[in-house]
């Protein structure tokens, strides 16, 4: 046991240090730094120089990554941005969730796939990574502008569409009894496992409006520094805790406990010191975690299957944004870098295909494509969104 827990010390330093050093030169090169720790992972992993395999430990550990970092997105997601463009931003969210998963289940369907797995193929595609598309407006001094508000806003209401979808579709695995069914799911009828799963977005929307806001005020009176970020930690891991029990993921308990923790005083308190420990250990083990995953053994043979699907990965979005923003009244430029700024995937959607692989909604050479997709996508979207930003006649 000992030497198993001093072998995954070992794993973890060459992590830190690679994911470290991949960090600085993708900051030097502009490239979102979520796929700089994803190439390492594909680099020091049996895909490339087998330096390091996936372990239970390692696997624990990305676990508790996926509830930190889909807790933070809770927690950053603005909800007054979103009550000030919200017309704009729920108008481009929902076409920008609607067109990928018509189009891209429609076209995994014609590769062969099935239903569930065309459908979860466009569950994952309708995330939108906000982070992406904000470096590159901020850049362009665009994030105040209602272009850049509202890609802020309809990314807020992309990310509580797409878990709500992912919910759903988790929810109906673990009720037909495939999948990665826990034993809350194997003992109960499809029926009871609703109710409690109906139960718990109720439990949301008490803990939103009163249950967090009680308890953080009384975290306010502990005479002790973090009791605020203990607090928040442990409404985090019980939501998460609870979901996993009904049948859904954790990460999905995770981002409405951040959302109730956003709504509250203390969510700068609690984002500035939970973030430094998940960026700085458990985010980055993640990201790696899923490129220790990616193999190249049919890469060539998958090839026109992730060509059509990145080309629609880009396409869907941009024109679901577009097409959205245009029917909010903006004008053909304006709805452009709407539209472009849309495209960006990043963690959202890793997080997403990581649920579906774990829950054998997805084998593990479709995974391995669709994390192909994810990365080229995410990686074309920033020069698109800084080309419409320039035909704005915008300059940075």
């Amino acid at each position: 046991m000992e030497l198993y827990l001093m072998s995954f010390i070992g794993s973890l330093i060459i992590i830190l240090l690679s994911t470290t050093l991949a960090g600085h030169l993708t900051a030097r090169a502009r490239i979102p730094a979520v796929l700089g720790q994803l190439l390492i992972g594909i680099i020091i992993g049996p895909g490339v120089l087998n330096l390091i395999h996936p372990t239970e430990l390692i696997d624990q550990f990305a676990e508790i990554g996926v509830i930190l970092l889909m807790f933070m997105a809770g927690i950053e997601s603005d909800m007054q941005q979103l009550k000030k463009y919200f017309k704009p931003a729920l108008s481009v969210a929902l076409a920008g969730v609607l067109f990928p998963v018509i189009t891209m289940g429609l076209a995994s369907l014609l590769f062969g796939y099935h239903f569930q797995e065309a459908l979860f193929i466009g569950v994952v595609f309708s995330a939108t990574s906000v982070s992406i598309s904000v470096a590159v407006l901020r850049e362009f001094k665009a994030l105040n502008r209602k272009e850049g508000a509202t890609v802020l806003g309809a990314a807020v209401v992309d990310d509580i569409l797409g878990v709500s979808l992912l919910s759903l579709m988790i929810a109906i695995i673990g009720s037909t009894g495939t999948g990665d069914a826990n034993e809350f799911g194997s003992s109960t009828n499809i029926l009871i496992q609703l109710i409690f799963q109906g139960l718990f977005f109720i439990g949301v929307f008490l803990l939103v409006r009163w249950i967090a806001p009680g308890i953080m005020y009384l975290s306010n009176k502990l005479l002790i520094p973090t009791g605020r970020t203990i607090s928040a930690m442990i409404i985090c891991l019980s939501m998460a805790y609870l979901a996993e029990i009904i049948g859904l993921s954790g990460a999905i308990g995770a981002f409405f406990a951040g959302i109730a923790i956003g709504q509250t005083p203390t969510k700068k308190i609690v984002d500035s010191n939970i973030e430094p420990i998940s960026n700085a250990l458990f985010v980055p083990v993640f990201f790696v975690s899923i490129g220790l995953n990616v193999s190249f053994n049919n890469f060539f043979v998958s090839l026109p299957f992730i060509i059509v699907m990145t080309f629609f990965a880009v396409v869907t979005k941009w024109f679901g944004g577009e097409s959205g923003a245009v029917l909010a009244g903006f004008d053909r430029k304006s709805s452009r870098v709407v539209g472009t700024g849309m495209i960006a995937r990043g963690e959202m959607a890793l997080i997403t295909a990581q649920i579906g692989f774990k829950a054998d909604l997805l084998d593990k050479n479709l995974y391995v494509d669709i994390i192909f997709v994810i990365v080229i996508a995410t990686l074309l979207a920033p020069l698109l969104l800084r080309w419409s930003l320039k035909k704005l006649n915008i300059t940075n």
